[in-house]
């Protein structure tokens, strides 16, 4: 599929210090987002963060008590009707009719567009040739899934909302997912993703932000939000007995250096490329030869429960 996306556009999505209150319960505080074109974005956060709530108000289905939100450069209440041929919204719990066959279902969000993918394609690209004629409601939950996608992908969106687009898919389906994902952000299609996987927010996502009661909590790149008050572990192995001081001298302050073993060192702080390096030159310095070097860092999934808390959230 093609982007209809114009050159130069606004961004695709952006929230301006919006607020959204639900009774005396805050549920998006302040919240700064953007979505830029041709983008993937993974919106995280535990149970109860805001992620539905923010997601429902860049579909125009909730209002925001305070602030912008503006999709597509237009306000997703008030331009509705402008907005919505323009999107694709994929629904966790599907929103087929549960009498339908699979394949009516397709073609009746088909008739809607102006420009639809054929359908028969779509459902073919998405495993579910076999599953045409079937009712919605004897579908199995990875084929409801695979559905929903495609319903939300027929009309060829510029941005396309998905809600944990492979929750009960299996690894097969998830992959060709993530394949389609991919293909979308390479054609000029923009997603904003949200997920509990970590491991599909590292490997689809050019931004993730970590969202918690409300507010963002983390922000930039897989990589840069890992890093994100994080520590790493750098261990070398050589010559034991080392004078470990001038390495400590040369590292700034908050790292930990140390001999854990004879002959193995442990360097523990923001480790980057600077880091590995000086350590590298400390042992070249004392006519030491380094047999190993190796970096632990942190995962996304590490960060992620440090800055939002290990515990359960109903």
């Amino acid at each position: 599929m093609t982007s209809r996306s114009p050159a130069g556009a606004a961004s695709a999505v952006r929230l301006d210090g919006v607020v959204k209150k639900f009774g005396d319960t805050t549920a998006v505080n302040e919240l700064d987002l953007t979505v830029e074109r041709a983008q993937v974005l993974a919106l995280l956060g535990p149970n109860g963060a805001g992620k539905t709530t923010t997601v429902e108000m860049c579909e125009g289905f909730v209002a925001p008590d305070a602030g912008t939100v503006r999709v597509l450069g237009l306000d997703p209440v008030e331009d509705s009707d402008a907005l919505r041929p323009r999107i694709g919204v994929m629904l966790q719990g599907g929103g087929a009719y549960p009498g339908s066959k699979a394949g009516e279902m397709l073609d009746l969000v088909a008739s809607y567009s102006a420009d639809p993918i054929d359908p028969a394609w779509l459902l073919s690209c998405l495993g579910l040739d076999e599953a045409r004629r079937t009712p919605y409601r004897r579908l199995s939950g990875g084929q409801q899934q695979r559905l929903a996608l495609a319903c939300a992908l027929v009309g060829r969106p510029e941005l396309v909302f998905l809600d944990e687009p492979t929750a009960g898919l299996d690894a097969q389906a998830r992959l060709l997912v993530w394949e389609l994902i991919d293909a979308l952000r390479r054609d000029g299609v923009s997603v904003l993703l949200t997920t509990h996987l970590m491991d599909e927010a590292e490997e689809l996502a050019d931004e993730v932000v970590i969202i918690d009661h409300g507010r963002v909590v983390a922000a930039g790149t897989p990589a840069e939000v890992a890093r994100t008050g994080s520590e790493g572990q750098l261990w070398l192995s050589t010559s034991a007995g080392l004078d470990i001081t001038p390495l400590r001298t040369t590292l700034p302050d908050g790292f930990r250096v140390g001999e854990a073993q004879p002959g193995r060192y442990l360097v523990e702080g923001a480790i980057d490329p600077a880091v590995v390096t000086a350590a590298a030159a400390w042992c070249a310095d004392q006519g030491a030869l380094v047999s190993e070097i190796r970096v632990d860092q942190r995962s996304l999934e590490d960060v992620f429960l440090d800055l939002t808390g290990r515990e359960l959230r109903g």
